[in-house]
Order: structure tokens, then sequence, then C-alpha cells
């Protein structure tokens, strides 16, 4: 950086750009060791780095100077915290301070409580690739209630009937797909479509571990809203969070008790709706007067598009046309309505012609939605919940709704062992239903089903696309992607033109100019499953009800 001193004046004119490392996540056991080297130091908090740039908006002085006197005072500067997130309401400078939590020993039905959070970073303990042991949660609500047994004996039927799957699976596949076994690199993917399909009858009560990172302002979020679950074993992480940050950032982790409004709004908002609408009849949809869902029926599609911004394709067009042109985006919008099909096809053919499987489409293709309604297995949820740029809701599991049942249970005559743990796994619900109330779901399997709406932009329809119909995604989650692009390429034809996943793109792409693109996706060492299986691309088929 240069200075250059102006005679007279009471300022430095800067020249050039200077860019510091203000400093970056480190593993608190190093930390820990530092504080026993070197002793205690008060500075050795993210509050510094919150308070410091709280600053920048108000004070002159650059911002690694404000850094460095948050450090000679952390008392100010943690009063400063509170009074700009308390007093003034600025919360977004607690965003600045990060913390990196291992949970370990947390159940997955948990852990997609958690992973609701849709601004913090999350990598799980896969149930595909890794073998699963015995390991699982015991809630507190069936302890408590005297129905530890019953759940256990289920729960230990079904991880039973897990290890003898996988080792009928197994050797399966390295027959089935014989010409992948002679290459040794994928024995194990070979290995991991036999855990991906055995797992299906595990319960949610399975232990996993997930690392999980998330700002100061999202920490709070998650430990209040987390206070107020009905479930005891979240209500303990929420303490065992807190109890390990409220020492470490106390100014900027404040607001962490329940409130009212996620204490009660979901109970008082199910009572009402249970008698909602006031007409003779009662409610629809297959739901009761008590909110209990009635079996649902069998045609009932597991994915359908059930609402979309009406002329999408228009919109979007009209959007890019507003932001590369002078026009108001009402004229935008009038022009791209009078043109012809032909001409606004060759407007995103020109958008598109410079794309790569890696690119994704502009910001203006988030001006168009597509809401879905689906059914859905828990372990194709648990892959679904992981596009947090989404907009996803979901009903509570229910056996009602049948379950998945992965075809090559059939394929190696289980189907039989796989139906009769299904029936203990609901009679032990059902016991349990009635004595624990939401704690019942931990019993059920990762083929249960839950109703699940899924609102997403065209944009993050690429996302999902791309990473989940390609062969490498799991068979489960890839055809009901498969159908929700489907659907989508039928109300918007033109900005859908190249969905699919990253095998697919050099064919689509050479479908719309007749010419491959200049960079073709690495190779997957996964084959498509469902292109060869019974239900596979065609349809519903891979979804068995079971009454």
């Amino acid at each position: 950086m240069q200075l250059i001193d102006n005679p007279g004046r009471d300022f430095y004119c800067k020249i050039g750009m200077r860019v510091l490392l203000a400093g970056f996540n480190v593993d608190k056991e190093v930390l820990d060791d530092l504080q026993r080297r070197a002793g205690p130091r008060l500075d050795m908090t993210p509050e510094t780095l919150s308070a410091s740039y709280a600053r920048i908006s108000r004070d002159p002085r650059p911002v690694d100077e404000l850094r460095a006197a948050a450090r000679k005072e952390v008392e100010k500067a943690r009063r400063s915290n509170e009074n700009i997130i308390f007093k003034m309401g600025h919360h977004s400078v607690a965003e600045h301070a990060v913390f990196n939590f291992d949970l370990l020993g947390i159940s997955r039905l948990a852990l997609e409580e958690v992973e609701r959070f849709r601004l913090c970073s999350y990598t799980e303990k896969s149930q595909r690739y890794i073998t699963l042991g015995d390991d699982f949660v015991v809630p507190e609500e069936i302890r408590k209630a005297g129905m530890e047994n019953l759940f256990l004996r289920t729960i230990r039927a079904q991880n039973a009937l897990y290890h003898r799957l996988y080792d009928k699976l197994r050797p399966h596949f390295f027959r089935r797909y014989s010409d992948l076994s002679l290459n040794s690199r994928n024995h194990s993917v070979l290995d991991g479509w036999a855990k991906e399909d055995a797992r299906y009858v595990v319960s949610l009560a399975t232990e996993s571990q997930v690392g999980l990172t998330l700002n100061a302002r999202n920490l709070e979020f998650m430990i209040r809203r987390l206070a107020s679950s009905p479930l005891a074993e979240l209500r303990e992480l929420r303490e065992k969070m807190h109890d390990l940050v409220k020492s470490v950032a106390p100014s900027i982790i404040l607001f962490t008790g329940a409130t009212e409004f996620d204490r009660r709004m979901r109970e008082e908002f199910t009572a009402a709706a249970a008698n909602f609408p006031r007409r003779e009849g009662g409610p629809s949809d297959g739901l009761q007067a008590g909110g209990e869902a009635l079996p649902s029926q069998s045609g009932e599609e597991p994915v359908r598009l059930v609402d979309r911004t009406s002329e999408g394709d228009d919109r979007i067009l009209a959007a890019l046309l507003h932001s590369s042109t002078g026009r108001t985006y009402a004229g935008c919008l009038a022009d791209v309505r009078r043109a012809a099909a032909d001409e606004k096809r060759e407007l995103f053919r020109a958008l598109f012609r410079h794309m790569e499987f890696y690119d994704f489409p502009p910001r203006e293709f988030e001006y168009a939605e597509l809401t879905f309604a689906l059914l859905v297995s828990a372990s194709a949820f648990a892959q679904l919940k992981r596009h947090r740029l989404a907009t996803l809701t979901a009903q509570a599991y229910d056996p009602a709704l049948g379950v998945t049942r992965p075809h090559s249970i059939d394929e190696v005559d289980a189907g039989r062992e796989f139906d009769e743990i299904i029936a203990l796994t609901e009679e032990t619900y059902a016991e349990l239903r009635q004595a624990v109330g939401p704690a019942a779901a931990y019993v059920l399997t990762n083929a249960h089903r839950r109703r699940v709406l899924f609102k997403l932009n065209i944009r993050e329809l690429y996302h999902v696309s791309r990473l989940r119909q390609d062969p490498s995604a799991q068979w489960d989650i890839r055809e009901i992607v498969n159908r929700m692009a489907a659907l989508a390429r039928e109300v918007m034809p033109l900005s859908c033109l190249l969905l699919g996943g990253k095998d697919r793109y050099p064919v689509l792409y050479e479908e719309l100019y007749g010419r491959r693109p200049l960079y073709s996706p690495p190779e997957s060492l996964r084959k498509n499953r469902s292109s060869d299986e019974p239900g596979g691309d065609s349809g519903p088929g891979f979804l068995k009800p079971l009454f």
C-alpha cells in the first residue's frame, strides 16, 4: 500500500488494495493446547471479530486496527456486541462468529430436525457407504413409559435383518454386475449398493454423527428452536450446545429460551385445523376429524406437480431481457408474450450456448418456481433435506402410507423377511404411539414414508437435477427427481432444456446445438441401476404399498 501525505490536510489518501486474512476456524484442541502452554487469554473468542466488524460502518479506522482494539478490550467489545444486537437489533453482526460442532451418538430422527436449519453446513455419516453396527438411541420417553424392552426387541430384530440382507445383497450385486466387478476399483461401489438397500430396514433411532458448522446467529436460532422440541433428545442437544458456547461467546448468544411462538404455534394451529373447513362431510384429503391419517389410497402418485409460476418460461425470459436491456420489466414481459415460440427458443439457445455441465443458469431463473407434492421414504428424505435453498415441509412419518422396498430385496428372495420386520415394526409403533406420542417414530424404518411439499425455483432445480439424476445418485432419490424433471419440462420446456444429470449433459447439449460441449463430465464409477430394474425410470413402480 502506498500512502500520500497531503500537506495541510488531516487525512491520508490511500492507494492500492489490501486483503488481510482476519481469522479462520481452528480445532479447539489446538486452542486448548495453546492456552495450556501460554496461559488463558481473554481474547480467544470470536466476539472480537463481531465487535470490530460491527464498528466498520461508523468508525473510520482501518478494520485491522478495529480488530486490534477489540482484542485489547474484550469486555468493551462484548458490551458493544450486546448493545448492537440487543438494543439496536443488528443481529447480522453475530454472523461473523463461526462455530464447529461434532455431534456424535445422535439419532437419525433427531438429525432430520437439526438439518432443517438451512443456513448451516453439515457433513453426515452415510448409511450408504458405512456398514452399520448395532448402535441406536433409546429415547428417554420410551424408558420413562416402561416400554424399553418392546423397543429393544424390535430394533434388534431390524438390525439383525440388516446384516442378513447385506450378506445376501453384496454377492448378488457382484454377480448381477459382473462386468463392473472385474475392475477392483468398482468393488466399493457394488458394496455400497448392498449397504444402501439393506439400510431400508433399520430404524430412525440408529445412531449417526455429523460435523456441523454455523455462525452465531444461526446457532442462537437453533438453540432457541430446539428448546421447544417435543423430543427429549433434541432438548438435551440444545442444553449441551448452549453449555459449550455460553462462556466462549456470551455477548452474541443472547436469545436462547423457548418462545411462545415456537412452543405453541404448531400445536394450536393443528387443533384449529382439525375442524377446518366447517362444512358437512368434514375434513378432506384422507384426514379424520381427530387428525389421524386414513390409509393412503393406492393410486396416490409419489411425485405430483401441485403448483407453479404461470408463464414460467416467459417470466424468466422477461427477467433476462430486463437485466440485459434498458427496458422496464412490464415492457419486456409484454414483448415476450407477443413473440413467437421459435423466437423465444432462440433466445434461450443463445443463453445456454457456453454452458458446461458444472455451470448453472443465471439468477433470473429464480423468478419461476415449482411446488411438488412428494411421497418419499426416510432414505430418500435424508437426501432431499440437503437441498436447503429449496423450501421443504413434511408431515410426520406414517405407516399408513406404506413402505418403499428396494427391488434387490425381492431379487435375493428376502421379500417375506422384509415384510415381516415391517409388520413387527408397525405393531410396536402402534403400541408406542399410544404411550409416548411423537417419540414412537424412533422405531420406524428408513423404508417408511412421509408426505412432503418441496418448492424450488428453476435455478435450484438445475442443481438438484445435476446431482440427483446422475448415475452416482442413489436410485430412490434419482427416480423421484427424474419424475420431477419430466413434469418441469412439461410446463417450462424452454427454461428446462438442459435439465439432467452430469452424465446426460453432453447428449442434451448435442441435441440442442448439434455438437458436443467443450468439456465432458468425469465418467461415473456407478452404473445407473434404475435403467434396467423393474419400475426403473418408467414411474412409481419402485414404491410398494404395504397396508
